[in-house]
């Protein structure tokens, strides 16, 4: 049976999986990369490892092992400087990297971005209705989503990031026009002390649309890491087959 919105980007199908490296250090996050070995080939690199030191030669410590980079570090402040930091990430061959805020912003980064693809951030996985409530938006969650996706599409951002509880809306309305990396994957149930709440499993990711999976802790956390993420790649090569 065809999935209606499953994938049409042509990305090979063991780098749809992302991994996110949410540990302390550069030398435990190497450590992971080293284990888990050929079971992952993008990466993901945020706030947590940028703050450790060492975080761009980290970068390209995964390059020389052939692997990609995504740059998760939710750019927002004056356009001008998000542009800056935009040109001078394209030149460290990185692949992704996420920007946040207004449609000044995203011009900007798009202007500077070069063979760099950059990201919107629609609404974070750890957000629910009250959260958004909290911080000023009236809207439905989807209405956000599709907002912000409609105007990164708009001003030339590359994809954005989004739940997959929303891919499904973002595809019927603007096709496969746009990348859609989705974070909030859990293999299992959501745990109680899990703070991502709008979260999805891995085949249904895929079938609502996604390009991209970010998974982190069940992997990181797993008592055999590498065949977790085998599972896990064996799960989206199902979805493609």
């Amino acid at each position: 049976m065809t999935v209606p919105f499953i994938s049409t980007n042509p990305v090979f199908v063991r780098e749809r999986l992302i991994m996110a490296l949410d540990v302390c250090s550069i030398p435990k996050a190497q450590a992971l990369v080293e284990e888990l070995d050929e079971s992952v080939i993008f990466y993901k690199v945020g706030m947590e490892l940028f703050m450790s030191g060492g975080y761009f030669e980290f970068i390209e410590w995964l390059k020389r092992r052939n692997k990609k980079v995504f740059v998760d570090l939710k750019f927002f402040d004056v356009p001008a400087t998000v542009g800056r930091a935009i040109k001078a990430l394209s030149s460290k061959g990185v692949n992704f990297a996420t920007i946040h805020g207004n449609d000044a912003i995203m011009e900007a980064a798009v202007k500077e971005k070069g063979e760099l693809k950059v990201l919107a951030v629609t609404a974070l996985t750890s957000l629910d209705r009250g959260d958004l409530d909290e911080l000023g938006f009236k809207c439905e969650v989807r209405d956000l989503v599709l907002s912000r996706a409609r105007r990164a599409l708009q001003i030339g951002c590359d994809g954005v990031v989004s739940s997959g509880l929303e891919v499904p809306l973002l595809r019927a309305e603007l096709d496969h026009r746009l990348l859609v990396i989705t974070p909030g994957i859990r293999p299992v149930d959501n745990r109680e002390d899990d703070d991502q709440k709008r979260i999805v499993s891995v085949e249904r990711a895929f079938q609502n649309g996604a390009d991209y999976i970010v998974v982190g802790r069940p992997i990181r956390d797993a008592d055999n890491r590498r065949e977790t993420a085998e599972k896990i790649q064996q799960q989206i090569l199902l979805q493609f087959q």
